[in-house]
């Protein structure tokens, strides 16, 4: 049986199994990624990260066709095999590996384009690690409703799109948060064709400190479970609260998760209002794995 060489890597506890294919020779099937996701009969990881040229992916060639210095398409997949439009955490940790391993450079002031489903991501580099323009952002419009254990009523939701699929809880204190039990996946009523990442988040309090607003988040991603971070998500909550607190809200966010905090600004473009996110990424260690 054949055997690929990964690197494990995670951004704020939300890990990823990371496997070099630059010519896009490899084909894992979706059952083959859920047993290296695995975290008792594999690797472990919330994700795959396949790091192959753009140019040798049949998604990479509108990622060329809009920029041309993409090299790089960062193919992401959930722990159960699924394909994702994108990851957040997953483009820092990408970005990481491409630099660790003189794929790729980021001169200072520059960035780095690397391919997604959902478009281009800029990476820059940030003082707690890299920085990611997460592109322009929107309301989504969904009004679901959320079931969960440990709430007693189901509860209304925001739904933010940020180049994939969110619904935002605000829940009353630290206690109702820590109270859920996320180990079942929460019910969205109506159901979303697609499904969606659900974010439970909490204010601080005070909400704003010398301009920076603060919350505290769990998630649940489609397709993995509860993680301990999640890049886009984090977007998701800081531009929910933002909305909800209404036009004097600041535009630069701190996110606590289970994994860490993570860094959210939002910012003007021609184009309309883009969200970046910054945070560390890690890589933990190198090795081989047989495939079966």
């Amino acid at each position: 049986m054949p055997s690929i060489a990964f690197t494990k890597g995670h951004g704020t506890g939300n890990d990823f199994v990371i496997v070099a294919d630059p010519e896009g020779e490899l084909e894992l099937t979706a059952a083959q990624v859920a047993a290296l996701c695995d975290r008792r009969f594999g690797i472990g990881a919330d994700g795959l990260l396949r790091v192959v040229r753009s140019s040798a992916i049949p998604a990479g060639a509108e990622i060329l066709a809009e920029e041309p210095d993409a090299e790089w398409f960062m193919d992401y997949r959930n722990a159960d095999g699924s394909i994702a439009e994108m990851c957040g955490n997953g483009t820092r940790v990408f970005a990481r590996y491409l630099l660790e391993n003189g794929l790729a450079e980021i001169p200072a002031g520059s960035t780095l384009p690397i391919g997604t489903r959902a478009g281009v991501k800029d990476i820059a580099r940030s003082t707690n690690g890299f920085q990611v323009d997460l592109g322009r952002w929107r309301l989504s419009g969904d009004d679901v409703l959320v079931r969960a254990r440990g709430l007693e009523v189901a509860r209304p939701s925001l739904g933010i799109d940020v180049g994939n699929p969110h619904v935002v809880v605000a829940l009353s204190s630290v206690a109702e948060l820590e109270a859920l039990d996320l180990t079942t996946a929460p019910v969205l009523d109506p159901a979303l064709p697609g499904g969606a990442n659900v974010e439970f988040v909490v204010p601080s309090d005070p909400l704003v400190t010398d301009g920076i607003g603060e919350i505290r988040m769990r998630v649940y991603e489609r397709g993995v479970g509860e993680t301990l971070s999640c890049g886009t998500g984090t977007a998701a909550a800081a531009l929910a609260v933002r909305h909800w607190a209404g036009p004097s809200a600041p535009a630069h966010w701190r996110v606590h998760v289970p994994g860490g905090t993570l860094a959210v600004r939002a910012f003007p473009t021609e184009e309309g209002e883009h969200v970046a996110l910054s945070g560390p990424a890690e890589l933990v260690y190198a090795g081989s794995i047989v495939v079966a």
